[in-house]
């Protein structure tokens, strides 16, 4: 079994695949259009015994700066499909499909359900391993079945939306099942004529300051007054992709907010007010007890927006994005932890690194 030679190509720099801009080379990489592609290509790796990384559109991935010694698989299947169910359509998305188009024709038909979403890079197949969730909503909420490809069997197979295990920022793809499934195709059940979310507090604020929420109503209208007003806070915080914002040079945020049972928040709040902390840690309401703002824990633990090391740094706008500019891979691995270190030194609380770091 082999692949053309004009599908298959050699020592492509990663860093045009990511949105962060940071990567060497893949020793081989392909951009594949079918899943019967995806199929040859992992036999064809196997065969050759390399190791494969599989690509969505580089929002969320760091690779190495020394590259990538395998194959890179970047996933492009195409294609829409929307299927009435009564009340409620269901939107079957090819993996390869941009996030944020399939968003934005949602909300053109008036389908609620992914608004809150608006603006997130990256493709519909990563949606699912992370539980892409902002402003309130997650995809939990509204995924009913995806489609993937088993690594070890090639045979394809489906998982219910209970099937995938989804909790905060988690899924079975992005623990127990960690690289073994190709997500070919996830599909959404959305509202006819849907009521947009407005649950979180930034988003309910930004609107009431522009209109009366009592009147939103629901449909097209006003879904999509929400994802206008959810992209103009992420363009605030740099965080949707602009080739001339260059504090958006990032893979999103960089670290998750922790979960605390309420006794560990006890003990927090009294670690705060031994350091000299004035007011309270902000904390949200969590499934198992509350969050604290990693953002938050950054900035106290002494690094600032803004703050730069060589040629990467904290973004200007948001603590939490780690931002390239201009710097290497290493560099950016090493802020990470020395912020890390410094939380855990000054919290007793060590942040999980939400991008994926593909080492060599």
């Amino acid at each position: 079994m082999g692949l053309s030679p004009l599908r298959l190509q050699e020592n492509v720099p990663l860093s045009s695949h990511t949105t962060i801009g940071l990567g060497g080379p893949a020793r081989f990489f392909l951009s594949a259009l079918e899943v019967e592609e995806i199929r040859q290509a992992l036999a064809w790796a196997r065969d050759e015994g390399l190791p494969v990384h599989v690509l969505g559109g580089g929002s969320n991935t760091i690779f190495a700066d020394e590259g990538y010694p395998g194959l890179v698989l970047h996933v492009a299947l195409r294609g829409v499909e929307f299927r009435p169910a009564g009340e409620w359509v269901e939107v079957r998305a090819a993996a390869g499909e941009a996030w944020d188009d399939l968003v934005r024709a949602c909300v053109e038909r008036g389908l609620g359900g992914l608004e809150c979403l608006s603006g997130i890079p990256g493709q519909v197949g990563a949606t699912p391993v992370q539980n892409v969730g902002a402003y309130g909503q997650e995809v939990a909420e509204t995924i009913v079945v995806l489609e993937a490809l088993d690594r070890r069997t090639l045979r394809e197979v489906r998982f219910s939306g209970p099937e995938c295990g989804f909790a905060y920022r988690r899924s079975r793809f992005k623990e127990e099942d960690r690289g073994r499934y190709v997500i070919t195709s996830v599909t959404y059940r959305l509202a006819v004529e849907g009521r947009p979310a407005v649950r979180y507090a930034e988003l309910r604020r930004y609107l009431e300051e522009r209109t009366d929420l009592s009147a939103l109503g629901e449909g097209r209208p006003a879904l999509q007054m929400v994802r206008e007003a959810v992209l103009a806070l992420r363009r605030s915080k740099s965080m949707v992709v602009d080739p001339a914002d260059p504090h958006s040079r990032s893979a999103g945020s960089f670290f998750l907010n922790p979960t605390l049972t309420l006794d560990r928040a006890r003990r927090l709040e009294e670690r705060w007010r031994a350091l000299g902390g004035k007011e309270p840690p902000p904390l949200f309401p969590s499934a198992g007890g509350v969050r604290v703002p990693a953002a938050w824990l950054v900035e106290q633990a002494g690094f600032p927006r803004g703050y730069r090391r060589g040629g990467v740094g904290l973004s200007a706008r948001h603590a939490l994005a780690l931002v390239n500019y201009g710097g290497t891979t290493g560099e950016l691995l090493a802020l990470a932890e020395e912020i890390r270190e410094a939380v855990y030194a000054r919290f007793g609380l060590w942040l999980e690194v939400e991008p994926e770091v593909v080492a060599r």
